[in-house]
């Protein structure tokens, strides 16, 4: 059991446990953490087995969903830096930031339960890869010279949470969008750089 659990998940199956996460988030979105896991393997297109082999309890998918959530946006960055101009690109990073908050708090309720039973650590060190994540985004811009340097990835951060705390529900995402214009145009050092008010 052991060696098994050591070993790199087959393509197939690591395709199903993708499937799987993303199937969970769109129908906790929709339906609540109550909604059927069996449910949630008709909607990834896997049969319950395997659904209960990757995660045998509701709180172990909850778990995955959220770490991979902050996997997904962590491993954004560079490859939005990778295809866009630094300041499209943060821009961008900050809509998947969005999203990773509109999951987070969906499953707010179960992480915390999760953590105080002791049975596990949603939380671990997503803080501070999120805010990794974050600053090479905005050490690239200060490279290109297209942000300024007196402003940091705390100080950016703590923005994006501010934003998100009082713009966390989908229903607030056209505000949200607006607040983080406005908080990018500050950061920009140049007004003529149209990257903050792209799509």
């Amino acid at each position: 059991m052991t060696e098994e659990a050591a070993r790199p998940l087959r393509a197939d199956a690591r395709r199903n446990r993708e499937k799987i996460l993303a199937a969970a988030v769109r129908v906790f979105a929709t339906e609540g953490l109550d909604a059927h896991l069996e449910r949630i393997a008709k909607e990834a297109g896997v049969g319950s087995a395997t659904l209960y082999r990757n995660f045998p309890t509701r709180e172990a998918l909850v778990e995955a969903v959220y770490r991979n959530e902050v996997a997904q946006l962590c491993e954004a960055a560079p490859a939005l830096l990778a295809q866009k101009p630094p300041l499209e690109a943060l821009h961008d990073w900050t809509r998947l930031f969005l999203d990773y908050v509109t999951v987070k708090y969906g499953v707010i309720d179960a992480l915390r339960a999760i953590a105080a039973s002791g049975r596990g650590n949603p939380y671990g060190h997503s803080r501070e890869l999120i805010w990794g994540a974050l600053r090479v985004l905005m050490d690239a811009c200060v490279a290109a010279g297209a942000i300024r340097t007196d402003i940091g990835p705390d100080d950016m951060g703590t923005a994006l949470e501010g934003i998100a705390l009082t713009s966390s529900g989908r229903e607030d995402r056209a505000r949200a969008e607006r607040l983080l214009d406005l908080t990018l145009d500050g950061l920009r050092i140049s007004t003529s750089t149209s990257a903050s008010t792209s799509t």
